[in-house]
């Protein structure tokens, strides 16, 4: 099940309070529940702001994996948007710009049918903090790998049909946010 399919599963909840208005018993808040609103940083590119207008759910539902105060920096589909097999998220901690001290925190979505190996590395610009990585077979995503200073640093998306395969479906590596 990717994101958005476990997004969808948590807005059949907002219907059953939906039902519950027609009884008169509804808060105000269904209707926000109903429309998502993803956190997106300010220094996010088009790109990323185009796919989080479109997939307003997807966006918001990765968002509370990765943990209150994430906002959204950047998307990635994978291999490329036409032949999306994969998306990569990065968010970083705090709404405004990225630098090297931000706090990170990477997923990677997998859109394609069953488990497929997949490994997220999120690599620190501070050479003592190194990286984390979350590898194996998953049908939904990798992740989420944090970094408390992930900003200014390097993520990798690597996706197979098995460990074993020597052909790769997704092999992106990226920076995690622009640090000039």
């Amino acid at each position: 099940m990717s994101v958005r399919a476990k997004y969808a599963a948590k807005t059949g909840l907002a219907a059953g309070a939906a039902a519950l208005a027609v009884l008169g018993l509804a808060a105000p808040q269904v209707a926000a529940a109903d429309r998502p609103v993803p956190h997106i940083a300010a220094k996010a590119d088009q790109n990323t702001r185009a796919f989080a207008a479109r997939n307003p759910g997807a966006v918001a539902a990765v968002q509370l994996i990765c943990g209150a105060g994430y906002n959204l920096y950047k998307v990635d589909m994978l291999p490329s948007e036409s032949a999306r097999r994969g998306t990569l998220f990065v968010y970083i901690k705090g709404t405004n710009g990225a630098s090297d001290d931000t706090p990170t925190c990477a997923i990677f979505d997998n859109n394609m049918e069953g488990a497929k190996w997949m490994k997220l590395k999120l690599c620190s610009n501070y050479t003592a903090e190194g990286c984390a990585s979350d590898e194996g077979n998953f049908t939904q995503y990798a992740g989420p790998v944090y970094r408390a200073h992930g900003g200014c640093g390097e993520v990798t998306a690597l996706m197979k049909n098995t460990s074993s395969s020597t052909k790769y479906i997704i092999n992106a590596v990226r920076d995690t946010t622009t640090c000039n």
